[in-house]
Formats: C-alpha cells, sequence, structure tokens
C-alpha cells in the first residue's frame, strides 16, 4: 500500500513544480492547487490568496459531482470542470491515472481557451512526473532518504509521517 498522495513528499514536491510551471506559463494564474478525491490539499501555490483546505473541500466536491452527473447522463467521464465568472473563471480536472485534481484560479484577463489549454498541461505533467518513479512506500519511507530530508524540511517530514516536529 502506498502512501495518500497528500502524504507523499515526493508527490508533493512534483505538485509544486507543476504550478510553478503553470504560473510562469500563464502569468494570470491566482492560484492553483492539486487535490486528493476526498478533499485533501497535496500542495498550492501561491500561499495566501485562498483558504486552501476550504478550496480543497469544495473543489473535490464539484469533481466528484461532475463525474456523476456524467455517469448519470451516460455522456461519457467528466473531462474538466469551468466555474466562469465576470472576475476569472476556475478550472478543474483530474490528473490522468491518478486519485488527484487540479484546480486553478485564473484571472480575468486570460482567455478560457489558454486557460484550459495550460490546466490541461499541468495535470499531464503531473501525471507523467509521476509516472516517471515508483511510488513511496510507507515501510521504505521510514528506512530511506525521502525529498523532505533531503531538502531541509522537517515540518513537512514531520507532518508526511505522522511524527512531531523538531
Amino acid at each position: 500500500m502506498s502512501l495518500a498522495p497528500h502524504l507523499d513528499p515526493v508527490v508533493v514536491d512534483l505538485g509544486r513544480r507543476a504550478l510553478l510551471d503553470m504560473g510562469e506559463v500563464s502569468r494570470s494564474l491566482v492560484y492553483g492547487s492539486f487535490l486528493t478525491d476526498d478533499g485533501f490539499e497535496v500542495v498550492h501555490v501561491p500561499d495566501g490568496k485562498v483558504d486552501a483546505n476550504r478550496f480543497a473541500s469544495m473543489a473535490s466536491s464539484i469533481q466528484a459531482l461532475s463525474e456523476a452527473v456524467a455517469r448519470e447522463v451516460r455522456i461519457g467521464s467528466s473531462e474538466y470542470v469551468i466555474i466562469a465568472s465576470e472576475k476569472g473563471h476556475v478550472i478543474q480536472l483530474r490528473v490522468p491515472g491518478h486519485p488527484v485534481v487540479l484546480g486553478a484560479l485564473f484571472g480575468d484577463d486570460e482567455t478560457l481557451g489558454k486557460a484550459l489549454s495550460v490546466a490541461r498541461r499541468c495535470a499531464q505533467q503531473l501525471a507523467a512526473s509521476l509516472a516517471d518513479r515508483p511510488a513511496v512506500q510507507p515501510d521504505a519511507a521510514a528506512h530511506e532518504p525521502d525529498a523532505a530530508v533531503e531538502h531541509g524540511d522537517a515540518r513537512a517530514y514531520a507532518d508526511a509521517h505522522g511524527v512531531p516536529a523538531l
């Protein structure tokens, strides 16, 4: 059994990189987050723009509803969800092959087409990165150094492994 994505420091690091890359491509990205199907935040950028836990909870509910509607009306699987408003749009889509969803808030100066394209590439980037590495096993995590330790992030290591930080 592997670690849940929000507890796996490698998934968190790969997700952060993918979100930062998305921000480089789209300057109108206000907030980006990867979250689990059950509403836990994996990682987000930037800090302070949105209540991360609340966003993850709401986005996972929206994702579940969109997938249920697609099944109910027999149109196949849900590809993405768009919430459009006068001040911007939220796009969310599943990371292919993983129990992780990308949620991204773009400002109104971005076209919907570009925002959707950038979000799709970000989700695909994370899927490809995850496919290129083996999942961290809980037993192995106790015996092998992980990304949080290698980067000196004691808090992330402590949170990921359920131990108190020093």
